[in-house]
């Protein structure tokens, strides 16, 4: 068997450790490592110039970027709903119309305005876990990289606990890797974007 036939068994394998080593951070851990995470994304100049920012809605212990949501409302934040045949689509955050998506995360209300993917300007992404090289662990549906593929100009920072930043992290050719990377130990360029 090739290498790359052998990539989603890998994954799905360190899907499981990884969900475990997540499950040990109380929760007092994860709060602190949250509000640690949203101040160093708060003092990063490439937020501070972004206008229109991709955020998500945290599910299974991950990160939760609630704080910069609040705090900065004069940004355009948008926040994905998943359809059922794997599209994202990005809609204007408001805290006050949201629903329960099957995958137990919050999502907007299908009502609320959208905004096409090639607006985003930044994109605040969350991984199960990440590599010192930008490659991101998801949850397997591949959501953020079609989005990320088809984006280039988008900034992409990966959001995760250090506790999940590995020696090495699997990927294939339709992974998309970000160019910075994101715990409560401190912000990171590890592929700079290409100069505009």
């Amino acid at each position: 068997m090739k290498m790359a036939e052998k990539i989603p068994d890998l994954k799905k394998g360190l899907r499981k450790n990884c969900r475990g080593v997540r499950a040990s951070l109380d929760e007092k851990k994860r709060d602190e490592a949250s509000r640690l995470i949203c101040k160093f994304i708060e003092r990063w100049s490439v937020f501070n110039r972004s206008n229109i920012i991709l955020a998500y809605l945290p599910m299974r212990a991950e990160v939760d970027l609630s704080v910069l949501l609040a705090d900065y409302q004069e940004k355009t934040w948008l926040v994905p709903r998943i359809l059922e045949d794997g599209e994202m689509f990005f809609h204007l955050y408001d805290p006050d119309r949201l629903i329960r998506h099957p995958f137990g995360m919050l999502e907007p209300d299908a009502t609320l305005p959208s905004m096409p993917a090639d607006r985003v300007e930044l994109a605040l992404i969350p991984g199960l876990a990440y590599d010192l090289r930008g490659w991101r662990l998801g949850y397997g549906g591949g959501f953020y990289d079609r989005f990320l593929s088809k984006q280039p100009k988008c900034i992409r920072l990966g959001v995760t606990f250090q506790a999940l930043v590995l020696p090495d992290v699997p990927h294939q050719e339709n992974d998309v890797a970000m160019q910075y990377l994101v715990t409560e130990d401190g912000l990171n360029e590890i592929n700079p974007p290409s100069k505009r």
